[in-house]
């Protein structure tokens, strides 16, 4: 593959991305509301979707724009020791079920990220989401795929893996930004 190609075919998931900024919109609000009643974000992925998982949280923990009150969000993903201890008693379908079962609760947000949308250890983490009254959602590769049935809410986007990826971490920053454009003046100020 040249690099043309490649861009080219970033050109296409950030198109596809494109057209999905009024769910990233509302899923901003969505997450601001949740957030600032005390809520949390709990979020996951593997490989390099990983990666844009702790991007995220770490955005929100700390700083996306402005200085800011922090706000709860976690990487199940960089949980080490949880991830091997209960891939190890219970298998690796279950290293983020099992999380999303300790921690989420009726309020909370479980995002998982997926270029394929097929990996078993988030069509579970779905499933634990949805019966702890989360709201689930997922940014995947393109639909339809069982991820994106599994959750509340998904954002397809088209293209290659790393064409997918590439587009998710520009979606996680539009993602903060919806954030921080819907909280209230109060949440803004650091205390």
């Amino acid at each position: 593959m040249s690099v043309d190609s490649h861009l080219n075919g970033l050109a296409q998931s950030l198109a596809g991305l494109r057209a999905q900024a009024p769910r990233l919109t509302r899923w901003g609000a969505v997450l601001a509301r949740r957030l600032g009643d005390g809520g949390r974000l709990l979020a996951a992925g593997n490989g390099g979707s990983a990666a844009e998982a702790q991007h995220l949280t770490a955005e929100l923990v700390g700083r996306f724009r402005d200085d800011r009150r922090p706000f709860s969000a976690i990487a199940l993903c960089a949980e080490s020791s949880s991830v091997t201890a209960i891939g190890n008693d219970y298998g690796y379908d279950q290293v983020f079920a099992r999380q999303v079962t300790a921690h989420a609760r009726h309020n909370d947000v479980v995002l998982l990220l997926s270029t394929s949308g097929e990996s078993p250890n988030l069509l579970e983490a779905a499933k634990a989401g949805r019966q702890a009254g989360a709201h689930v959602w997922a940014m995947t590769g393109p639909g339809p795929n069982p991820l994106a049935e599994a959750v509340d809410e998904a954002l397809c986007l088209p293209g290659i893996p790393a064409n997918v990826q590439e587009a998710q971490l520009v979606a996680v920053h539009a993602l903060c930004a919806a954030f921080e454009a819907a909280l209230p003046a109060e949440q803004l100020r650091v205390s």
